[in-house]
């Protein structure tokens, strides 16, 4: 079974590990979308923070250790806000919830969001792997929440068109973070969800044998 990758610390006191980790997070995520990852260095993500880089390595190991950190906060974060509404009664109120959050989750992370998918490949193998798993798993509580729905009858959709359908909402609710300069200039958030969440429902009853049972989405 595979677990999470460890980033070692010298300081045992767990609740000033996070603090300083979430200091580095924001630090780095604003230099590595200003210079990228490879052209920032853990000197200058330490004085982003706002201390030393002998304080710095307290926390951390490596560089990559802090992208590794903002890729996991973006998974911890949506397994907060929608592991509840996956494990909820499936219906498409609670399917609607559930887009909603997680795009809303994507406007309060884009730089994170961005940040990770263009310099995850600069992750050691392991670090990678354990980063795509969890990428799946985001998308698994898609799956879940709409495998609900058609065992209770608020959608009927083909099995092999369910992780289809979960995979188009995760991408869909993504454009957000990576088009967001052009977007935002025309749409609000609440815009984009409203837009975005109508489409995704149209596409899915649009496709193949797929139908709303007893009310329109």
């Amino acid at each position: 079974m595979e677990t999470k990758r460890e980033i070692k610390s010298s300081v045992k006191d767990e609740s000033l590990i996070e603090m300083r980790r979430e200091q580095m997070i924001q630090g780095a995520v604003k230099l590595f979308k200003e210079k990228g990852f490879h052209r920032t260095t853990t000197r200058e993500i330490a004085k982003e923070a706002g201390f030393s880089i002998g304080t710095l390595y307290e926390y951390i190991r490596t560089k990559e250790d802090v992208l590794f950190l903002v890729c996991d906060s973006i998974y911890n974060e949506v397994n907060d806000r929608l592991y509840v509404l996956a494990k909820e009664e499936g219906t498409v109120k609670g399917l609607r919830s559930a887009i909603q959050q997680y795009f809303e989750l994507i406007d309060d992370m884009s730089d994170e969001f961005v940040v990770m998918y263009q310099e995850s490949k600069s992750l050691p193998k392991d670090a990678l792997q354990y980063v795509l798993k969890k990428e799946m798993e985001m998308v698994a509580l898609f799956e879940n929440i709409l495998q609900s729905c058609v065992e209770l009858g608020e959608l009927r959709i083909q099995q092999d068109d369910i992780q289809i359908a979960a995979h188009h909402i995760v991408v869909q609710g993504q454009m957000w973070a990576f088009r967001r300069w052009a977007l935002q200039k025309n749409y609000s958030i609440e815009k984009f969800i409203e837009i975005q969440t109508d489409q995704i429902f149209k596409g899915i009853v649009g496709t193949r044998d797929i139908h709303v049972e007893g009310k329109g989405v």
